[in-house]
């Protein structure tokens, strides 16, 4: 009861933070509490699509104003960048949109956006809204499959839940970054 407790006093800020460093998993396990009664969905919702939005928009900065720092010029020497860079030069508004949504390119687009000549306010206005919505149908999705695990299973204690809903996750997002490594690697040398 003592974890429970804690993870109803400290949840939510932990939801904002994590969804501006880690993103995903945090923002989806904050729908999973949330579907536990630790607090509300909808500030889980609420804090995922703010610390989403508030690490994209630092990093945004970083790119505009930075870009002579060590770390910023790590993040442009990466080969996903000239594919980012071309998606951003081709349709800016819509990539703006979306980059949270595509896995592997979400901490470097902000960054080469603000290389680019897109204005501060457009990139704000623009992220705004694709965080809020980010941050709402990711903790969705926790939310609905911790619905589905207890339909199935019955209530069941917070560790076993998270087991349940953790284990997947973390396979699910090894498979995909195995994929994502493979297929820039076999693309690198053609």
């Amino acid at each position: 009861m003592a974890f429970e407790h804690f993870i109803t006093d400290y949840g939510v800020a932990a939801v904002l933070i994590g969804s501006g460093v880690e993103g995903e998993t945090v923002a989806f396990l904050g729908g999973v509490l949330a579907h536990k009664g630790l607090f509300p969905y909808w500030q889980a919702a609420m804090a995922a699509a703010i610390g989403s939005f508030l690490a994209d928009q630092i990093l945004f900065f970083l790119g505009r104003y930075a870009s002579d720092f060590r770390a910023v010029k790590r993040l442009t020497a990466k080969p996903a960048m000239r594919r980012v860079t071309s998606w951003l030069e081709q349709h800016p508004n819509a990539f703006i949109f979306f980059f949270r949504f595509v896995y592997g390119i979400r901490t470097i687009s902000p960054v080469a956006i603000g290389l680019s000549s897109i204005a501060a306010a457009r990139f704000f206005f623009i992220n705004m809204i694709s965080a809020a919505t980010w941050g709402t149908v990711i903790t969705a999705v926790g939310y609905g499959l911790g619905q589905a695990v207890e339909t199935l299973l019955g209530r069941l204690a917070l560790g076993h839940h998270m087991a349940l809903v953790l284990i997947p996750c973390i396979l699910i997002i090894a498979a995909i970054a195995f994929g994502v490594h493979h297929f820039a690697r076999s693309s690198e040398k053609t």
